[in-house]
Order: structure tokens, then C-alpha cells, then sequence
């Protein structure tokens, strides 16, 4: 049958599994737009209102389900406002697929309107990069591009469709899907890791990476149970193992605290499934340096990933589904003791840490915290993006959905609130909050809009502190009382999230908090909580005035 580049790319895609697509439409790929009408059914094409929040929702949709996000914007600076999605999905080895409508082939070379090279612009934060040169070669490069993003360390691709190829037609025919090859590990590496656990005194497991299944969620959460060792979890990968789990000890790293990182440093075993060990999760590569404290096992799926950097004792080439089966096949051995008891001291420290004594200013987040934890169900999602705020959930919450935590590794911000309309799109039913600053939502805020468009109900808990709290917080440490560039004048956001036709909450009280979270759960519309924290907060157990008294107190021990 001939059919049009537009129409074989869709069905390139249906072949392959998807389901959703998000983008800002664009002329230069009207063709695809035409074939997305027609399967909407099958696939829903997501309008979101900024390239970056559309790029920032395919990235968070591919966390939420496992399966590559697809994101498609127009050529030039539809393709340029997309880039940090593309960043967010390198950094935090995200499948991602970016389609880019291109210019006309006739044209190249030209400086043509809105011409840009993107193998040259996107080569550095990509894994392949690829411009289709005529209709009949669409279902073997999406296949290609699928496989990609999903083989060995998963990442983000970049498909570029010049607008001639996607009006052009073809008779070739559909592709079966990719076919994915995960590897497992040797049974040579299986007893190595047996006999070190044998030796250990102090084990510690260590899970990241994105491309985790269930099945591995499971085989992951009865090897650590089976086998008695506490388990951390990377830099905002909180979703990765139940927090509510007795072995689970909190995330290492930036965001973290000091009690999980402590930890790490008393290890004599780390066992690293899925983590690259970047400097998010080692402290700027002080918890576990290039040449380790302790034993060290890599596991990754990823042959790059092994040996470029950590001088492990053990490097295990695997899927981290197939290790984490392999690992609860293990016997415990005669050690099992010695680690359960190394177990229940750091979760019995990890618990004490989340003891919070009362946290100063008008609202006390602490309090809020406590109430998510026990209002909020087993399989909500919560998203954050970047900043101080985002610690009151990466520590304080305890997340049990898998998957269900939905954070930028990069640092991103802006990232949170696309994330939140991503998960109610990959799960509608399932609980969506968002918990940032400020100076975060007003990054994304805009994609507010997506999420009453189609009638979801996630909830934004905004935390304002009027400034860049993070950039705050560093410049009172390095340049006492210069605050420059950081402070922030805000909108009232509840009127706001009324505008827009949604729900909106001020909270200035405590006390306000609870009754204005119902109400926004029983609105059944998009809500914005709106928490006016004042000025002089700047997260967990940290104000402006407790950093000039202890500043101060220095000052006055030197003299």
C-alpha cells in the first residue's frame, strides 16, 4: 500500500508500542500531524505549550512507564527550546526519542529559514543522531532509534524528517518491533559476589539507572530481604525501591542527608546495580571515589559505563533485571547475621533522620510532609524539579509506587511540573503531586494549561520563598548578606490556577494546609496548593537567619 512518510512514521510507532506523543505542533511536519489525527485512537498526540515542557513530559513519561518517550517539535527553534529535555534524558539515562521536522532536503546547506545541523548541535547529549533521506528507510531507523534508546545505557535519540521525505510516498511495507537483547550475568560473577558477601562485614546495595521492570522491582526488593542488606538508592531515584521497606536506608548524595551518605562511607561492600556512580550520587565523587574505600561490584548494562572511571573489584556487564534475579537466587550465608544486624542499625538511623523537630517560619513542611506520606496512596507519583525545595519530598516522603518518583538527575529545573501531567497520562487513575519553588513552577508553569486541556488533576504544591532559594542559600554561605539576583516577585498562584479554569489553594498556616489538600483532591481539576513558607526559608532544617546567627557565632569563637 503507498502511503506518505507521515503516515509510515506513525505506524512505525504503533508498531512499536507507543502511545502517547507530546510536542507543539509545527508546518514542517503536517503529514505526521495528519496521520496522528487519524490514529486517535491508538495514539494520543499531547499539545503541550513550550518545546521544553513537551521534551521535559516525554522524558518523564518514559520514567513513569519504561518504554522510550517520544517528543515531536518543528525545525530550528522548536528543535533548540526541546534541547533540555534532551540534556535531562542523557544525564539520567532516559529512552527518549525526539522527532524534528526539518527543512526541505532541496534546501540544505543554505542557511534555509530556521536550518540548523542537528548532528552537530545535539551529537554531544545524544546517542544517535540521524536525518532520514527518503520515506521507504522510516521503519528501519524509528526501529533502529528504539533500540537505542533502550540498549545498553539508555539515552536519548534524535530523528530529523525534512519535510519533502515526510510528504513523499512509499510502498514499503511496516517492520515487525525492535527487538531488544539484555544481557545477563556470568555465573562466575554470581559466585564472586557470593563469596564477597561471605567476607562482608558492612554491605550496602546500590540501585539506579532507568531501565529497571518489575518483575526486576521485585527480584530486587526479595534479594535484598533474602539476602539482610540495607539497600540506598542514587540521586533522585527514590522511586527505584519502597521506601516504607525495612532495608531501605534514603538516597545518597546531593538532595540526600547526612545520615544515608554516612553510611556509604562505613560500607566495606557496595554492591552498584544500574548506577553510573556520577557525581549526583557520589557526593562530587567523595562517597565512592575512582579508586573505592571498600569492595566495590559494578553492575551495568552498559560495557562503556565499566571501568571508565571506578576501579571496581567486580564489573558485572548486565541487565539490572537479570542481575537483580540472579542476586535473589543467592544462599545467605553464614554472615546473613552480621548484615542484618548492620541492616537494622542504618534503617533504625534512617528513621531517626526523618524525625523532624519543628521546622520555623508561618508553615511548617515537615508537618506537610508527614500528612503526604500517610494521606497520599501506595501508588501515587510524586514530581519535583530542581532546588531546596525539592529535598522536602526526595527525603521526607516516602515514596512506594516503582517508578514513582519523577525527578530531573541533571538538575533541571522546570522539569516537575511536565512530569506531574506526564504521569496522569501514563496512569489517570493514580494520585499526581508536584512539590517545587517558586522559581521552579514559574519555568513550566505554562504547562498547567496541557493538563486542564485534558482534563487531568494533578496537584502543584508550590513552595515560595520568593527567590531562588538554592542560589540563595550558596550566597549567603560564600557572600554573606549580598543577596543579588535571587530574589523573586510572584503571582498570587491560586488566582492564577483559577484563570487557567483549575483549582486553587493559598496555604499560610500549618493548620491550612490539610483542609486545603482535600478540597483540592475532591475538585477532580488541576490544583495549585500555593504555600507561603517567607523569605527566610531554605529547606529542610535551613533558614537565611540560622546561617547568619551560626555565621555570627564563628565570627565571634575566632575573635
Amino acid at each position: 500500500m503507498v502511503r506518505d512518510g507521515g503516515r509510515i512514521l506513525i505506524n512505525a510507532l504503533l508498531q512499536n508500542g507507543c502511545k502517547a506523543v507530546f510536542g507543539v505542533p509545527g508546518e514542517s511536519y503536517l503529514p505526521a500531524l495528519d496521520a496522528l489525527w487519524e490514529d486517535a485512537n491508538s495514539i494520543r498526540y499531547v499539545t503541550c505549550r513550550h518545546e521544553g515542557g513537551a521534551s521535559f513530559m516525554a522524558a518523564a513519561h518514559a520514567d513513569a512507564t519504561g518504554e522510550p518517550g517520544v517528543c515531536f517539535v518543528t525545525r530550528g527553534p522548536g528543535a533548540m527550546n526541546a534541547s533540555i529535555g534532551l540534556h535531562a534524558a542523557y544525564q539520567g539515562s532516559t529512552p527518549l526519542i525526539l522527532l524534528v521536522g526539518q527543512i526541505t532536503s532541496a534546501h540544505r546547506d543554505r542557511e534555509a529559514f530556521q536550518e540548523i545541523d542537528y548532528r552537530q548541535v545535539f551529537g554531544p547529549m545524544t546517542k544517535w543522531v540521524a536525518e532520514i533521506d527518503h520515506p521507504s528507510r522510516i521503519p528501519e531507523y524509528l526501529n533502529r532509534a528504539w533500540r537505542t534508546a533502550m540498549s545498553g545505557r539508555p539515552g536519548p535519540v534524535v530523528l530529523v524528517l525534512p519535510e519533502d521525505v515526510l510528504k513523499a510516498q512509499s510502498d514499503i511495507a511496516d517492520l515487525k518491533p525492535a527487538i531488544l537483547t539484555p544481557v545477563a550475568p556470568l555465573a562466575s560473577d554470581m559466585a564472586g559476589i557470593e563469596l564477597m558477601l561471605a567476607r562482608s562485614e558492612r554491605p550496602l546495595l546500590l540501585l539506579g539507572g532507568a531501565n529497571w521492570t518489575r518483575a526486576g522491582h521485585a527480584a530486587i526488593i526479595a534479594a535484598a530481604e533474602r539476602l539482610s542488606v540495607p539497600v540506598a538508592v542514587g540521586f533522585r531515584r527514590q522511586g527505584l525501591f519502597p521506601n516504607d521497606d525495612r532495608n531501605y536506608i534514603g538516597n545518597l548524595g546531593f538532595g540526600g542527608a547526612p545520615m544515608p551518605n554516612d553510611i556509604c562511607r562505613e560500607a566495606d561492600l557496595i554492591i552498584a546495580v544500574g548506577s553510573r556512580l556520577g557525581d549526583g550520587t557520589t557526593l562530587k565523587f567523595s562517597l565512592i571515589a575512582p579508586v573505592p574505600h571498600c569492595s566495590l561490584v559494578h553492575v551495568h548494562p552498559g560495557a562503556e559505563e565499566l571501568g571508565r572511571l571506578y576501579q571496581a573489584n567486580l564489573l558485572v556487564q548486565s541487565d539490572p533485571n537479570a542481575f537483580a534475579a540472579a542476586l535473589a537466587a543467592l544462599t545467605p550465608s553464614n554472615a546473613s547475621t552480621r548484615h542484618a544486624a548492620f541492616c537494622a542499625s542504618a534503617r533504625r538511623r534512617y528513621e531517626t533522620m526523618l524525625e523532624l523537630a519543628p521546622q520555623p517560619g508561618p508553615v511548617d513542611m515537615g508537618a506537610v510532609m508527614r500528612f503526604l506520606s500517610k494521606r497520599l496512596p501506595a501508588d501515587a507519583f510524586m514530581t519535583t524539579g530542581a532546588g531546596n525545595a525539592s529535598d522536602w519530598p526526595n527525603i521526607h516522603f516516602s515514596y512506594r509506587r516503582f517508578r514513582g518518583g519523577l525527578a530531573p538527575v541533571c538538575g533541571a529545573m522546570g522539569f516537575g511540573v511536565p512530569a506531574a501531567v506526564a504521569a496522569k497520562i501514563a496512569d489517570p487513575d493514580a494520585p499526581a503531586v508536584y512539590i517545587g519553588g517558586d522559581g521552579d513552577f514559574l519555568m513550566n508553569g505554562q504547562e498547567f494549561a496541557t493538563a486542564i486541556q485534558y482534563g487531568l488533576d494533578p496537584i502543584f504544591i508550590i513552595v515560595d520563598n520568593q527567590s531562588y532559594g538554592t542560589i540563595r542559600m550558596h550566597q549567603e554561605r560564600a557572600f554573606p548578606g549580598r543577596n543579588s539576583g535571587t530574589g523573586l516577585t510572584n503571582p498570587d498562584f491560586a488566582t492564577v490556577a483559577i484563570g487557567y479554569g483549575g483549582h486553587g489553594e493559598t496555604v499560610e498556616t500549618t493548620d491550612d494546609f490539610a483542609p486545603a489538600f482535600e478540597r483540592a483532591m475532591a475538585s477532580g481539576k488541576a490544583a495549585i496548593i500555593h504555600i507561603k513558607v517567607g523569605p527566610d526559608h531554605l529547606g529542610p532544617n535551613m533558614t537565611v537567619s540560622a546561617l547568619n546567627s551560626r555565621r555570627t557565632v564563628r565570627q565571634r569563637l575566632s575573635n
